[in-house]
């Protein structure tokens, strides 16, 4: 099969949903498809020639929608190449565009939400939900209602799906996610890891690689070490991942009223061996998120044997707690705080146990590999 991915941005900065798109890449080329991806990116980016497939450029889109005539006349020029076409996301212009040309022309499509249905957010932000609720009848309610299938990661993402909006309508389907676990010199990123943070050579690390946002929690997080004197004498937390604009010194100086600010280190985003040093250096990993659909960085914590630290607001947290490869707790300060405590009690035979455990659940659950069988027949018989 020719595979198009379609997707607002493959920008890597945007985190979880490209990283999806390129581990789904790269299995369905493992079994001999084809992909390419259009996105509503310009093409006066740095990045774009560094992923290993063919990314189609056709924006920049205008407004926060990201309107681009340019791609509906690309994909109307195009379509004909492809045999399937697979929408990632929603609340932009790429979805309903899609819709727009392919419905015309009477061929399927299949979307994957990538958690953008989950109710938390029309709890947190009543007045965008209101927003979007306006739109949502002429757009994407019927992205979804036609699509061939909607495909979601997990259980609880399809769950949580039809509780956003009471008009809701969808072939939904459990396909799963994951990664693939590369071939990765743990010495050699180790290495390089400690030569760009001496600071943390020789200590207990425990590590947060995320988007810093306001959904994944990192407030929780500083409270809580602040609440915990056994946790900041035992560890620093590295606190890593691209920020979204002034929220990431919000937190710096949150922090420095707390005075943790010793017991924290804020790398930015890192990438590469940088980043598979900082899985490999750290005691455990944590995301105390209010809302995250799948959390590709859990699965590749528990590749490594990494026990995580999440909140129940982590879609697969249920896999998570059924292995025992981590902690499970609510999305609260007091919740994080159980956490961390647990952790910092835990003895070195448990935490052997649960680093096993934690391998055990990635090979289980969380292997792309394994997955991918999911999604090739669920769009192969359609």
């Amino acid at each position: 099969m020719h595979i198009l991915h379609i997707i607002p941005s493959m920008n890597p900065k945007h985190g979880g949903t490209v990283e999806a798109v390129i581990q789904l890449s790269k299995q369905l080329r493992n079994h001999k498809h084809s992909i390419e991806i259009a996105t509503l990116d310009s093409p006066d980016n740095s990045w774009s020639n560094e992923t290993p497939f063919k990314i189609h450029c056709c924006g920049p889109g205008i407004t926060p929608y990201s309107f681009c005539l340019r791609f509906i006349l690309w994909l109307r020029s195009n379509y004909s190449r492809f045999d399937k076409f697979i929408i990632h996301g929603i609340w932009t212009f790429h979805s309903y565009a899609t819709w727009y040309v392919l419905k015309r022309k009477r061929i399927p499509y299949f979307i994957f939400p990538h958690g953008m249905l989950d109710p938390w957010f029309k709890k947190k932000y009543p007045l965008k939900h209101l927003k979007k609720w306006l739109f949502w009848p002429w757009s994407d309610y019927k992205v979804l209602r036609d699509a061939q299938a909607v495909l979601f990661t997990c259980e609880e993402e399809r769950a949580l799906a039809a509780k956003s909006f009471w008009l809701y309508k969808a072939k939904g389907k459990v396909v799963g996610l994951g990664i693939e676990k590369g071939k990765i010199d743990e010495s050699l990123a180790k290495r390089k890891f400690y030569q760009k943070y001496p600071h943390l050579l020789n200590k207990k690390i425990l590590l947060f690689l995320s988007r810093i946002d306001p959904k994944k929690g990192c407030d929780l997080l500083l409270q809580a070490i602040s609440n915990n004197n056994d946790i900041r004498e035992k560890f620093n937390i590295l606190i890593a991942g691209p920020a979204i604009p002034n929220y990431k010194n919000q937190l710096m100086k949150k922090a420095q009223k707390l005075g943790i600010n010793d017991s924290i280190t804020w790398p930015g985003m890192i990438c590469g061996d940088l980043k598979w040093g900082a899985f490999f250096a750290s005691d455990a990993f944590i995301l105390p998120s209010h809302q995250e659909n799948f959390g590709i960085v859990v699965a590749e914590a528990l590749s490594i044997g990494l026990p995580v630290l999440i909140t129940n607001k982590v879609n697969i947290w249920r896999e998570v707690k059924e292995h025992n490869a981590g902690v499970v707790v609510k999305d609260t300060v007091k919740g994080i705080s159980k956490a961390l405590h647990i952790w910092s009690k835990m003895n070195d035979q448990n935490k052997n146990e649960m680093r096993s455990a934690a391998i055990k659940c990635f090979k289980d659950k969380f292997d792309v590999s394994i997955n991918i069988v999911k999604l090739i027949n669920e769009i192969e018989t359609k």
